[in-house]
């Protein structure tokens, strides 16, 4: 493994929420930080507000969708920095809360393409590199979500593809160990960021009605993170379910 100052993390939808929370406790722990994303003017202040920090962090805009687009985020990184020993795959969007049948093919592609399809592509291009570097090996952490063991009313595609990142986790992790490469998932509940603060305000519950619900600071999901990429390659948090603790999940409601 590299030494601490050494340590190299790449982390998608670096622009806000979750992935900048992440991307600021990592540098705060001494990673350099490559934040991805297509807003370049978000990452860069994400960057901005970096300064001070023990890490660094270093913007790439990237869309986790293009093929092109991925394999230049890796190449560069490992160009300016030698390596790649930490990828979060954060990247996600979702789509309008409709019926099944109203739902648009056009909408269900797009979020398959960014939550399922991006999360590949920077799985396999960090999975590469990995593979290559010497010393061998790297860790991936997946961003799940609560929806990866039970979904919200009127979200079939969220809910499907983040069902499917639980088996992109299983693989990589099945398929990593002959290359010192550990992966694992944490499913995060209520994060209170741009995607999930209006559950606040009220979000629907499988009972039809729509109730606020607690949220969390996101800066917990940098924290737990922060610890899930600490672990020596030769242990893995296979997945870690992180939500506000009085939200309705446990038990019925």
């Amino acid at each position: 493994m590299p030494t601490k100052m050494q340590r190299i993390a790449v982390v998608t939808g670096g622009g806000s929420g979750v992935g900048a929370a992440v991307a600021q406790a990592l540098a705060e722990d001494g990673w350099t930080v490559v934040l991805a994303g297509r807003r370049k003017e978000a990452l860069e202040a994400v960057v901005a507000g970096g300064s001070g920090l023990t890490g660094v962090l270093d913007a790439i805009p990237t869309d986790v969708t293009n093929e092109a687009s991925v394999r230049s985020l890796f190449e560069t990184t490992v160009q300016r920095y030698g390596r790649v020993d930490l990828l979060f795959n954060n990247a996600g969007t979702g789509a309008p809360s409709v019926d099944i049948d109203a739902l648009e093919l056009e909408v269900w592609n797009k979020v398959l393409a960014v939550n399922l399809t991006g999360a590949f592509l920077c799985t396999r291009e960090a999975f590469r590199a990995m593979r290559q570097q010497q010393p061998q090996g790297g860790r991936i952490i997946n961003n799940g979500s609560i929806s990866a063991h039970a979904p919200r009313p009127r979200s079939i595609a969220y809910t499907a593809t983040k069902h499917a990142i639980t088996g992109l986790t299983k693989s990589t992790a099945l398929d990593g160990r002959a290359f010192d490469i550990a992966c694992g998932q944490i499913d995060i509940g209520n994060a209170a960021t741009d995607l999930g603060s209006g559950a606040a305000s009220g979000t629907a519950q499988a009972d039809g009605t729509v109730r606020p619900e607690p949220l969390m600071d996101a800066a917990e999901v940098g924290r737990a993170i922060r610890y899930m990429a600490n672990l020596p390659l030769d242990a893995n948090v296979a997945t870690m379910t992180l939500m506000a603790t009085k939200m309705p999940f446990i038990g019925r409601g």
